[in-house]
């Protein structure tokens, strides 16, 4: 199972369609909506986690995209700054995804994006405040 978290923008013309009904049905994804602000004829905006197959996802968001709708991963939204990294590997045994790692055997702790989920865990347990989330403001500021 493949789950990502995405931001998506709707265009004020589209935001009265069942899209996201359409991802589940025909294209057998499950989703969590995270936060949402959808009104008609206003431009919308949601935080939603999808899970399913790699190649329904990618599909699913294909359909999303031909019917106007922006989508942006959560998961570039967090931000590790090696340079603050004291290389203590807290955030490495909370990371869920693996994103966070220590590669052996220097122990040096690294970062990978791709894996990321954006479930923030590392940023609560960081002492040094070396990951960080970066919000967008263009989509946050209606939510």
């Amino acid at each position: 199972m493949y789950t990502r978290i995405l931001i998506l923008r709707f265009p004020p013309e589209i935001t009265d369609q069942p899209l996201v009904y359409y991802l589940c049905k025909d294209y057998d994804l499950c989703f969590n909506i995270l936060k949402a602000t959808i009104l008609p004829g206003q431009e919308g905006i949601m935080v939603i986690e999808l899970c399913g197959h790699k190649k329904k996802m990618s599909q699913g968001l294909k359909y999303l995209r031909s019917r106007g709708v922006e989508i942006k991963s959560l998961a570039q939204e967090i931000r590790w700054n090696r340079e603050k990294c004291i290389q203590c590997g807290a955030c490495t045994g909370v990371c869920p995804k693996g994103a966070l790692y220590l590669e052996r055997p220097s122990m040096e702790v690294h970062f990978d994006p791709s894996k990321c989920s954006g479930c923030e865990i590392c940023v609560m347990i960081c002492p040094v405040k070396a990951i960080e989330i970066r919000l967008n403001k263009e989509y946050y500021s209606s939510l």
